[in-house]
């Protein structure tokens, strides 16, 4: 029988791949994907460590349990007539031998591959003969293991050798990459499947070997008549499986007549069979906490005409199923549902007056109404009293009460038994616990007297007390882990109060039984102050859930969709101290969280509803091993020490605190460096310096913030990236100083690391095993990180690359000023050839950046770090798509530090990855005025002309030369053509005038197009730009505050109106609107104009004055950061910019959090979503006489989803012909195929979905329903000439192509970007085409249900963008065109290269431009907008002089603009040359600028 054995001391089996346990030598099965947890009856006594009650047993699992997410895979692809059948352990050997010799055959293809490739390469005396001779002997016959370690040793041999093929055989060399990268993705296919094959082998085994379920189901008595048969179906307490397994076997000694049939809503798949025959024999049906939308709707259909039905705390569809005699939830037959009406006034006496406390008072009645009931008559009210006492028993728990409650049921519904159902065995609702004493207390203060006297950690002051909310059926059920984390967080020295709830008290706990100092100190200063906040309330550090879900309703809460989240916000505000999640998983497995990260509803449940309530640093610690929790300890010793960081920031003074501020510079050598996306890092650093000063911080003796210049420390850390001084070391960067920094006391500081000690760093204690590990899939070795490392960049004692010295010891280097240490964070830093950026997938953080960050935690002992404006790269590194471990990068450097990240309040969904992957604190901060573009130089003088002709065109015939010659030279001619191009023409091109034939149209004919110039002019001008850098915490000046209102409001404001509001000061709204007044009453007097505002704009003026009190508190930024570095909470804020999302998102300096991700497209979106969806196949077909698209590629990215609600899902749904299927609670349960007749006679486009990594991991969900919507509609009986997504499938299957509905791709799981920018960055790229190539090896990974996690499909993805004809991308704000940053070039254009190099027909692919920022979602080209913003942004003087006027920054966005600008031209050919031509004479042929950029 194989087992799983979790010693550390392991024997490996180095030819089966299985390992012993050296203890008692039981074989378990070890990979890298996964690890089977079966039944082990062996007795394994000895354990390296002693065992006490609070932990379970670390060297053999004594859990019975199945990797779900793998065996579903699995047996999905058999697609056998029956779920429940399992393959023989021979079939799947013999499937995994076929696999392997697969992968034999790949690898050798891969290898000719390379030999070929370089079959003819030879140094051409660029070295000396000795080398030339070693490289050429290194080049023979290079397989793929030789090249990698050619590009380590010789690095500057494999530049030459790539230089040399390059440019000897451009052709070959480019097809030689394709065919390499498709064959390597392939391999990455084949490893999963042999991997998932390997799990599937090692669970037959055990399926065969033993089976608990099984046994209970069939060893019951024979039934007979008389007999009552149970069905019991679980969902989320599936860790009470074996206790209901225990139940039926008694029940079947006591009960003889009883039938108890136990399952779990895991075994809907792979045992269908048998609980589809439970359900149709069933008398009885029992189902807890099942939501899944899928399940509900085929347990629905199968549970209606069981007699009893009893659904507790699951779906709303499934509970209205419950009927237990006359009660029934749902209404039927014009019957009246839910409870009598003196019940429903009985039920309303429970519970306090507030909204918020409605569900407790619901548990009371629950508690209580069963013996009250008993006084009122009827059947009705007997049988609600016999529904309320069967709850009571379950949700009491525990052996004897579930015995009770079956024994109870079958007595009065059927045959008496005879035997008294046991009386009911309470545990209090809530109350607190300790392993080391028996029982309960009933409140924290009882606890608190005890621990002060018997605790662990007594009553020593020094220590953090730390309340830990717990499921109080995992309490009941004496579920392990428990007492495990509760002994582990006391030897990190962190005390805890364990307060166990059912899920729907967290709120009235924290709110009643905790306080704080800051509580306390608040308390009856302010109106506000909490009446029900008890006396004997204990004080406590910090507030950690293991529960997740919202503070206010817990699992029930989630109905609301955050509509309390602002109760939760009021309470923790009051206490004022970090609120953290950190929980075991209840819904995934610790194999699929190892491998894919936390996913779906799991994510949900820690991550988006925790953030409405401002939670942060969410710890996972811990999940499922078959139907049992299991804890890992490391990530409770992560937990406590981040804790213990907080709180030390609580308990210290400002002056004795070490902070580091992280600026940015990448890319590196372009200026970069000091620079943020919409900030003004140097002002902006200047004024926190100022703000840390006046907190208390020490900025150091010398410190003069009379002379502080932002400016010169940008320029101090400048001097520090130059190569010679990081060659000579920890002493070049300290002699060269600070620069002018030194004149308000900043020192140049630097150290140097060598190879051990950064080994030292990366390395885990040798003798940690499964005690700190947990039952992970694999078990790490203590220098896992190192050899990942080595792996990539070569051995470290011999690394010599990024940021090293002439030593080989990493330099970290920076300006100090007292306590604040300043850094740039290390660039990424990829280095060697292009073959790297296209095919490795697992790149590890260069040796420098982990030093970096090492140095900070170990040497430098930084208390807080403050990563300064959006964004950095930490959070980015490679790890787990969603919830730290111990082996993922971001964890591992960011370590305890707690992290205060200053953010733009537009960018929710990169935030996201800030706050999830990066432990950021967000401090959100407004975004630059908004500015009309204006016109300028020859467009003001096309307009003069145009005005000058359209007032007398027949006396102004002489200016229509003028009027083209004008309009030619600006570009205009394409925007404004004199006939748009016809697609029943036979030419596809626009017809344009010429200067010299203008005179030749008619009159009628000019005029008209006179009018659609002056429209385009109009465009133009009033089109809005982000003007500028936003300074932090700087509330606006009047004039700039006039340019948000202006933007905001558009026509709907006047602008005296707008230039009032802007410039008051303190006056009420009803003196603003007399002012207004007089005014309007001054204009009156020489026109006809009305003397007093409209009713509309006085309704407005209250909004706008209201807003401009928000901009005003632009100073919580400065605030909030302080506070944060404080220890403190920070209010938590919906993300979004002002003219999408109105006055919601202000005011700024708050931690900003995204949607609720099941309600996704919101209805306002999907409406929008239609239209724009409609547009693109409108626009399509007028180009293209009247066909419609097989194949569009929708662009689905995690930041327009989230501002938009789902905008750009939408568009995807109306061009697969589909729409959200709601539950009752308003979430998305499915997205559900339109009948054909109802889409008015247009086919089902086919979608290709090009997912950003942010959006792969924030909606996972969205993910599923989407896969799940493309395998329905690719399996509908309709022809596949009106179901595009049926005929492409079709066609891959004939093919042979495997998973041919997959539609969703992305990069790799847990890596990000498509590296298009990088390489245009870097300039390693040739042609347009090579671009293309990239995006397609980056993206071909597949996603959706199931263990589609990142599955390689190539070959699928070269099929798609084969039949693709358009791609659509939108855009959600003005601050990110397309021209503004380097995504859009890297994705969308390269996307379509992509497209046009996979089709045969040589056609060019349209693109779909939507701008949903404004009110008109109308689609366009891509060249229009493109235009558009050129004249707009870059050309335009306003812009360019509001950007030079923001110092250093300014001139790098600049130089952004200008490498998107040959970004585009390479992914699409867009190149015209007016653009280029007046680029050069805005920047370079303009002496000032040129000279100011210089600066």
């Amino acid at each position: 029988m194989v087992v799983t054995c979790l010693d550390s001391a392991l024997l490996r089996d180095a030819v089966s791949g299985s390992r012993r346990c050296a203890s008692c030598n039981i074989r378990y099965i070890h990979s890298r994907a996964a690890v089977t947890f079966t039944s082990c009856r062996t007795s394994c006594k000895r354990s390296r460590r002693s065992q006490t009650a609070a932990r379970p047993p670390v060297i053999c699992s004594s859990a019975s349990a199945q990797l779900q997410s793998e065996t579903e895979l699995f047996l999905d692809s058999l697609e056998k007539e029956t779920a429940s059948e399992l393959p023989s352990d021979s079939d799947l050997t013999v499937q995994l031998r076929k696999l392997e010799s697969q992968s034999l055959e790949l690898q050798k293809r891969i290898d000719d591959l390379y030999q070929n490739a370089f079959a003819h390469a030879q140094s051409n005396g660029h070295e000396e003969d000795s080398e030339a001779t070693t490289t050429n002997a290194a080049t023979s016959g290079l397989t793929e293991e030789a090249f990698g370690r050619l590009g380590r040793t010789q690095p500057e041999a494999m530049k030459q050798l790539l230089h040399d093929k390059e440019t000897s055989d451009p052709k070959g060399w480019a097809q030689s990459q394709q065919q390499i990268q498709t064959a390597k993705l392939q391999r990455t296919r084949l490893t999963r499947e042999t991997e998932d094959l390997k799990t599937a082998l090692v669970q037959a085994e055990a399926d065969m070997s033993h089976d608990d379920l099984d046994d209970v189901a069939d060893s019951v008595l024979p039934g007979g008549k008389d007999t009552v048969s149970i069905c019991l179906i679980t969902g989320f307490e599936s860790f009470n499986i074996s206790l209901y397994t225990k139940v039926a076997k008694e029940l079947a000694e006591k009960l003889p007549n009883v039938r108890l049939h136990v399952f779990s809503d895991r075994d809907l798949q792979p045992k269908r069979a048998q609980i589809e025959a439970a359900l149709a024999g069933a008398d009885v049906f029992f189902g807890s906490l099942l939501f899944d939308f899928d399940q509900v709707e085929w347990l629905k259909s199968r549970v209606e005409k069981i007699p009893l039905r009893l659904v507790f705390e699951s779906a709303l569809e499934l509970m209205s199923a419950t009927q237990i005699g006359t009660f029934q939830m749902g209404s039927s037959g014009g019957k009246s549902k839910g409870p009598p009406p003196a019940v429903k006034k009985l039920l309303g006496l429970f519970g306090s007056q507030r909204e918020e406390d409605r569900m407790v008072g619901y548990l009371s009645f629950l508690k209580l109404g069963p013996k009250l009931l008993k006084f009122l008559p009827g059947q009705k009210a007997k049988d609600l009293r016999n529904w309320l006492t069967i709850y009571s028993y379950w949700n009491q728990g525990g052996r004897s009460n579930v015995v009770a409650m079956f024994a109870h049921l079958v007595d009065q519904y059927f045959k008496p038994t005879g035997a008294s159902p046991a009386k009911l065995l309470e545990t209090p609702a809530t109350g607190c616990l300790h392993p080391e004493h028996d029982g309960y207390f009933s409140s924290p203060a009882d606890y608190m007297k005890w621990y002060k006297q018997h605790g662990p950690l007594g009553g020593d002051p020094t220590h953090p007390t730390v309340a830990v909310l717990l499921y109080r059926k995992h309490v009941i059920t004496e579920q392990m882990y428990i007492g495990q984390l509760i002994s582990n967080m006391e030897e990190q020295g962190v005390r805890p109060i364990p307060i166990f709830i059912n899920g729907i008290e967290a709120h009235t706990v924290v709110r009643d039984l905790l306080t704080s100092t800051s509580e306390q100190a608040a308390k009856g200063k302010s109106k506000g102050s909490n009446p029900t906040l008890k006396a004997d309330a204990v004080p406590v550090d910090a507030v950690v859930s293991t529960i997740g879900f919202p503070l206010v309703g817990g699992p029930a809460g989630t109905m609301e969709g955050g509509r309390q989240a602002d109760v939760a916000k009021g309470i923790l505000t009051a206490k004022n101290i970090p609120y953290i999640i950190a929980a075991p998983l209840l819904i995934q497995d610790m194999a699929s969280w190892s491998r894919d990260g936390i996913a779906g509803l799991q994510s949900v449940v820690l991550y988006s509803l925790p953030e409405l309530d401002g939670a942060i640093d969410t710890v996972p610690l811990g999940g499922l091993v078959g139907d049992n929790i299991f804890l890992v300890s490391e990530r409770v010793t992560r937990l406590s020490q981040r804790i213990k960081k907080w709180v030390h920031l609580r308990r210290s003074q400002p002056q004795d605190r070490k902070i580091a501020i992280l600026l940015y510079g990448f890319p590196p050598g372009v200026g970069a460096t000091g620079t943020a996306a919409l900030l003004n890092v140097p002002a902006s650093l200047a004024k926190l310096l100022e703000g840390l000063q006046q907190e208390g911080y020490d900025l150091g003796p010398d410190w003069d913030s009379g002379k502080l210049d932002g400016e010169a420390v940008i320029s101090a850390l400048k001097m520090q990236e130059e190569q010679r001084a990081i060659y000579e070391g920890k002493a070049g960067i300290e002699k060269r100083g600070a620069g002018d920094a030194e004149a308000f006391g900043g020192t140049a500081v630097a150290a140097e690391i060598d190879h051990l000690q950064l080994k030292q760093m990366l390395t885990y204690p040798p003798d940690w095993g499964p005690t700190e590990w947990g039952p992970i899939p694999f078990l790490p070795e203590a220098d896992v990180l190192v050899s990942s490392m080595e792996r990539q960049w070569g051995d470290l004692a011999a690394y010599r690359g990024i940021a090293t010295s002439a030593a080989g010891n990493a330099v970290v280097s920076g300006i100090q000023l007292g306590n604040v240490w300043i850094g740039v964070q290390p660039a990424l830093g990829v280095e060697g050839d292009p073959m790297r950026l296209l095919f490795d997938r697992d790149l590890t953080p260069h040796p420098q950046y982990a030093a970096f960050y090492k140095w900070l935690q170990q040497d430098y002992q930084a208390d807080a770090v403050v990563h300064f404006g959006m964004h950095g790269t930490v959070e980015w590194l490679p790890g787990a798509p969603l919830g730290n471990s111990g082996l993922s990068w971001s964890d591992v450097l960011l370590g305890n530090m707690p992290n205060v990240y200053v953010y733009a309040a537009n960018n929710p969904s990169e935030s996201i990855l800030a706050k999830r992957r990066g432990y950021g604190t967000i401090i959100s901060h407004n975004v630059p005025p908004y500015a009309r573009a204006g016109l300028y130089k020859q467009l003001a003088t096309l307009k003069g002309l145009v005005e000058e002709y359209r007032e007398k065109p027949e006396a102004n015939q002489s200016l229509r030369a003028p009027i083209i010659q004008n309009l030619t030279q600006t570009g205009l001619d394409q925007d404004c053509p004199f006939r748009p191009a016809s697609a029943d023409s036979s030419s596809s091109d626009p017809e344009l005038l010429a200067p010299d034939s203008a005179e030749s149209v008619s009159e009628e004919e000019f005029s008209e197009y006179v009018g659609r110039i002056y429209q385009y002019l109009q465009v133009v001008e009033t089109r809005l730009f982000s003007e500028g850098l936003h300074v932090l915490g700087q509330p606006p000046s009047p004039v700039k505050l006039g340019q948000y209102l202006e933007a905001y409001f558009g026509e709907g404001l006047s602008p005296e109106a707008v230039d009032v509001v802007s410039h008051s000061d303190g006056e009420s709204l009803d003196a603003i609107k007399a002012k207004l007044q007089r005014i309007y009453s001054q204009k009156s007097t020489s026109t006809s104009s009305s003397s007093r505002p409209a009713e509309e704009e006085e309704e407005k003026l209250g909004e706008a004055m209201h807003i401009k009190g928000l901009l005003h508190e632009n100073t919580e930024e400065m605030r909030s950061i302080l506070r944060a570095l404080n220890g403190e909470y920070i209010e938590p804020q919906a993300g979004g910019d002002l003219l999408r999302d109105g006055s919601g998102v202000l005011p700024t300096g708050r931690n900003i959090h995204a949607l609720d991700p099941y309600r996704m497209p919101s209805q306002a979106a999907l409406e929008r979503g239609a239209a724009a969806g409609k547009g693109i196949l409108k626009a399509h077909r007028d180009a293209n006489h009247g066909t419609y698209p097989q194949t569009v590629a929708v662009n689905l990215w995690g930041l327009d989803a989230i501002k938009t609600k789902g905008e750009s899902v939408a568009i995807v749904l109306y061009l697969v012909g589909a729409r959200p299927l709601r539950e009752a609670t308003g979430r998305v349960a499915r997205y559900e195929l339109i009948p054909l007749e109802e889409l008015d006679g247009r086919p089902r486009v086919d979608v290709l979905c090009n997912m950003s990594g942010i959006f792969r991991d924030s909606f996972q969900n969205v993910v599923e329903l989407l896969d799940d919507l493309f395998k329905r509609a690719a399996q509908a009986p309709e022809s596949p000439d009106i179901n595009f997504v049926r005929k492409h499938s079709s066609a891959m299957t004939d093919q042979g192509l495997a998973n041919s509905s997959a539609r969703l791709f992305s990069n790799p799981a847990g890596d990000y970007g498509s590296m298009v920018n990088e390489r245009v960055g870097s300039s390693q790229w040739e042609n347009g085409s090579e671009l293309g190539d990239t995006w397609a090896s980056r993206n071909a990974f597949s996603y959706g249900r199931g263990s589609e996690r990142g599955t390689a499909r190539p070959e699928v993805l070269e099929a798609l963008l084969g039949t693709t004809d358009r791609v659509v991308q939108e855009i959600d704000s003005v601050e990110y065109g397309l021209t503004d940053i380097q995504e859009y070039y890297a994705n969308t254009g390269a996307l379509k290269k992509a497209a046009e190099n996979a089709r045969k027909d040589g056609k060019p692919v349209g693109c779909s431009i939507v701008e949903t920022f404004g009110k008109d979602a109308k689609p366009q080209e891509l060249s229009d907008v493109l235009r558009l913003e050129y004249r707009s942004k870059l050309l335009n003087p306003k812009w360019a002089k509001a950007m030079a006027d923001q110092g250093s920054g300014g001139a790098f966005e600049i130089s952004q603009r200008m490498t998107a600008m040959i970004g585009w031209g390479a992914t699409t050919g867009f190149a015209e040359k007016w653009v280029f031509d007046q680029a050069a004479d805005t920047y370079a042929l303009d002496q000032d600028m040129a000279d100011k950029l210089c600066k």
